[in-house]
Order: C-alpha cells, then structure tokens, then sequence
C-alpha cells in the first residue's frame, strides 16, 4: 500500500458522497474504483459521472469488492452504524461521515468491531483537516494565545420546512444537533477535551427535532464554550477562541475556512490566508491514506475515543432536552 494508490469505494449516491468523489480526483495517490447504491439508476449515473470503473447495486456488493481498500460512508445519519459494520465485517477500513452514528451505543459498538478486526476507522470530521483550521490549531497548541479559556461558536443555517427532509424528519436523525451542532462539539473537544457540565436548551419544531440549540460547557480547568446551531435561522458560522494572549477568529464559513485572523493583546491583527483546491474533502483522505501508509487503526487527528466523547456529550444534551429518535 506504499507504493501504489489506495483504492476507494463509496457507499452512497448523495450530495456528500459526490463532493468526496469530486475531491478524490485531485489526488493523484486516490483511485476511485467502486460505488455502491440501493438503486441501480442511481449507482450507473454516478459512475458515469465520477468515472468509476464499478458500479453496484447494493451495499453488499461494494463491501464485498476484493479490489476495495477503503470505504466512504456517507448516507444519512441512521444508516451509519449498519454501513460501517458491514463494511468492517468485510475486511474494508472505514471513514465514516459525521455524525458518526445516532448515539454512543452504536459508536462504541462500531469501534468495538474496527478494533477487533485491525481495521482502520475515522470519523470523517473534515474541518480538522482543512489547512487553515489546521494551522490555526497548530498556533495554538504552540502558544500564540497563552492559554485559551473561552471558546464561542455557531453553526446555524435556514432550511426550508419539509416534514420528510432529512433536516426535519426525527426518522432521518433530523434537528441542528447530529447535522451541524457537531462541528461546534467536536471543535471544543479539540481544544478542551471532554467537559465536566453541560446547559443546554433547544426548540423542539413540530417534527419533535431540535431546530435550534444553544450550548454551554464547562471544562475540568474552567475553560468555557458557548455554542448554538440551528437549521431554522442564519447566523455567521464562525468560532472564536480567546486567551490570555490574545485572541483568534476562524472566518465564515468556519468549517471550511481559508482565512483566520489572529489578534494578540500588544500588537496589530494579522490575518492568515490558506486557499486550497476543489472542495476540501480531500484532505480528510489524505489523512485515512496517510494513517494507512503509516499502519495506523486511527488517526491521530480525529481518535476514535474523542468522537465517542462527542458522541457521549451529545447524547447527554439531548437527554436534557428530552430527545429521543424512533430509531433508536
């Protein structure tokens, strides 16, 4: 696997899956070999329009692909845990689209089973591969805030209402917790780690899903994140982190940003610009290829453990709010 390209299979049809079909192609190590659908039209398209040499109709037949080295998950939230499995259970490493799964139950069981097999897996938490946020997190860590204490951070967008969408149908893991809520969590637990108390408060739509949401955690050494996300009111989707050295604004849309800027407390502002090709799939790619080159189960970037920490946290606010999903 060192010397020649690692071979991908998707698994789904959908917007997301196409951006990362569309990402694979600008790396040159990546080879898009097979995709897999519930529906024969629908995988015969995208391998026409993706240039895949395969095209199955069925998730069983893209897992069973002996040419199939790893697999990108990206149907909706519910059919997470069911994909990884099966695909794990046939030999194939996994990144799996965020949110991982539905709870920390199937999260767990989802690791439980990569572990056992010596399979890679990754949640494909993208931001954190995107070169600005990378960066930034670097400075960070190197100390160019002193030590960080508070974090703000909002990922709220309108939808349109649809009771089938995927945004508001309880069915479909729908509300803005699972589907953007996530980038916002998994952020703070990239800086702060897993929190010692969570507030949280939401507005449960006429779905029985959570529109929007607003966040506050508290961490061990009293560091502070306040959070909102919604998927029923625009805001600016920015995170903003403040130390004792200054403080520092990943720009809109934050999740996949080419720009930050730094303010420290003596000094001017000076603002960061990364631009990258294509639409920034590829970088999380890049890191399941590398982990695989390497012989890593995970990445060290996104560990297995922190997402089941998300996971966890998440699961703990929507018992606050009282949240259940049928399908769980």
């Amino acid at each position: 696997m060192t010397n020649t390209p690692i071979r991908w299979g998707i698994l789904s049809t959908g917007r997301i899956a196409r951006a990362f079909a569309a990402a694979l192609k600008l790396l040159p190590d990546a080879k898009l070999v097979a995709v897999g659908s519930r529906s024969r039209t629908s995988a015969d398209e995208f391998a026409i329009t993706y240039d895949v040499p395969r095209a199955y109709d069925s998730y069983e037949a893209l897992a069973a692909d002996p040419e199939v080295d790893i697999v990108y998950i990206g149907t909706p939230h519910p059919m997470h845990a069911e994909n990884t499995q099966l695909c794990l259970e046939a030999g194939k490493h996994v990144i799996c689209e965020k949110p991982f799964a539905m709870n920390a139950a199937q999260t767990e069981a989802m690791i439980s089973l990569a572990r056992a097999k010596g399979l890679f897996l990754m949640e494909a938490m993208w931001t954190r591969f995107i070169p600005a946020v990378a960066r930034a997190k670097q400075m960070i860590d190197q100390g160019v805030l002193g030590k960080v204490w508070m974090m703000s951070g909002a990922f709220c967008f309108r939808a349109p209402f649809n009771p089938k969408s995927r945004l508001y149908a309880p069915e479909l893991g729908g509300g803005s917790l699972l589907d953007v809520g996530v980038y916002v969590l998994s952020f703070a637990s990239w800086l702060f780690g897993q929190p010692k108390s969570i507030q949280s408060s939401a507005h449960i739509g006429s779905t029985g899903v959570d529109e929007r949401a607003v966040m506050q955690l508290i961490y061990e050494g009293g560091e502070l994140a306040a959070l909102m996300s919604a998927v029923s009111l625009k805001a600016p989707i920015e995170v903003l982190l403040a130390g004792t050295e200054g403080y520092l604004k990943i720009h809109e849309p934050f999740y996949k940003a080419q720009q930050f800027t730094l303010t420290p407390v003596e000094g001017e502002a000076e603002l960061y610009t990364l631009p990258y090709e294509g639409n920034g799939y590829q970088f999380e790619a890049i890191e399941a290829m590398r982990c695989l080159r390497a012989g890593l189960l995970e990445s060290p970037t996104m560990p297995l453990e922190e997402t089941l920490s998300i996971m966890r946290t998440m699961d703990t606010i929507r018992g606050q709010w009282g949240l259940k999903y049928p399908n769980e």
